[in-house]
């Protein structure tokens, strides 16, 4: 319940107007997040190949004592046809050329003919390093934790990494 509320503040906070100097700074930008990897690698009966795409407004962004802050959304399928979209919040922390990109997102999971992860609504918590390439593009490795915060009669989870590609147009 506790991570609900942080996560209803958080959209609270991003839901404010902007400045008129703020909306001088932003540069009209869409980031693009195409990831492929492994669902589930943790569990041998369950592990398949995933694709997924993930957007991220970056007229969005707010500065909060989180760090910088911005709403993404997102689609992921498996090999097995299991599906997740997600809607939900980032923060991104630059070190030089390395971003650290953590994340919490809540989403509908539709298991296909892959695993059984216990209920429709499944939350998404992640974590991507990447590094910049060129100035509109990045390269990175994540692995995120899906589950169901025991909404249903089982909770079983599954653990992913991804390797990232990502663009800003």
């Amino acid at each position: 319940m506790f991570k609900f509320l942080k996560f209803v503040a958080v959209l609270i906070l991003l839901s404010s107007p902007l400045k008129a100097e703020e909306k001088l700074t932003f540069e009209k930008e869409h980031q693009w997040n195409f990831y492929s990897g492994t669902f589930d690698f943790s569990d041998d009966g369950a592990r398949a190949t995933l694709f997924g795409i993930q957007h991220q407004n970056e007229n969005l962004f707010r500065e909060s004592f989180f760090g910088t802050i911005s709403p993404i959304s997102g689609f992921m399928m498996t090999a097995d046809n299991a599906t997740y979209a997600y809607t939900g919040v980032q923060a991104q922390y630059k070190i030089g050329g390395l971003n650290i990109i953590p994340s919490f997102t809540p989403g509908l999971y539709g298991e296909g003919d892959g695993k059984d992860l216990g209920h429709i609504i499944e939350f998404k918590s992640e974590l991507q390093l990447s590094i910049d390439l060129l100035k509109n593009t990045e390269l990175g490795f994540s692995y995120n934790h899906l589950s169901n915060a025991s909404l249903g009669d089982k909770n079983p989870g599954a653990n992913s990494y991804m390797f990232n590609f990502l663009k800003r147009f």
